[in-house]
């Protein structure tokens, strides 16, 4: 190999040298379609996207806090029939349990008199003179959850601890409802008419 032959090897392999350190050192970019932001119309479908999974998740939500409600009130509602009972038997007497319902909403008392002798409202309870409310609770009429009854008042009995009439209480929410009868010994038994409360023995 001549010389001029070989300094132009020479010369070829220092040119491809430099070329690979110069493209080594060259920052990487990402491709332009990488850098760009999140068009409108991408927006648009991810808020749609949002929109029809809280439509599908709304309705069940809705339903739990309803039946979240009526159990609440269920609980509570047995809990001070048997505080009626307690107090009969404490002080001797006979003690009323009493469901009213009106335009501003429903409500019942414990009381020591007669059906009527007491009233209850968003402002509390007023009773007859001489007669004792032990309890009152009262739902507005906005409240989602409301008590009713199919007799006016129950009365407990201390001695034989009996209850006259028996009776039905209804706990009734938007969509579900509970249903609590009381027999003549004052016992408590929780059934749903409901298909949206599964748990319950049916009415």
């Amino acid at each position: 190999m001549n010389c001029t032959a070989r300094a132009a090897r020479v010369a070829l392999i220092a040119h491809c040298t430099a070329s690979a350190r110069s493209t080594a050192s060259r920052p990487h970019r990402m491709p332009a379609c990488a850098n760009r932001g999140v068009t409108a119309v991408e927006s648009l479908i991810c808020v749609c996207t949002l929109l029809v999974g809280l439509g599908a998740v709304l309705p069940s939500f809705n339903t739990a806090r309803d039946r979240h409600r009526v159990e609440g009130t269920a609980a509570q509602l047995e809990t001070d029939l048997q505080l009626t009972r307690s107090i009969a038997v404490a002080q001797n007497r006979t003690i009323r349990f009493e469901v009213t319902r009106g335009s501003e909403g429903s409500c019942y008392i414990v009381h020591s008199g007669a059906a009527g002798d007491c009233s209850c409202s968003p402002v509390g309870t007023v009773c007859a003179p001489g007669v004792q409310a032990h309890r009152s609770v009262h739902f507005a009429a906005d409240a989602g959850v409301a008590v009713a009854a199919n007799v006016r008042s129950m009365v407990f009995e201390p001695t034989r601890g009996t209850v006259t009439p028996t009776g039905t209480l209804r706990i009734e929410g938007a969509q579900v409802s509970l249903r609590q009868v009381v027999n003549i010994m004052g016992r408590v038994r929780t059934c749903s008419p409901s298909a949206g409360m599964p748990g319950y023995k049916a009415c």
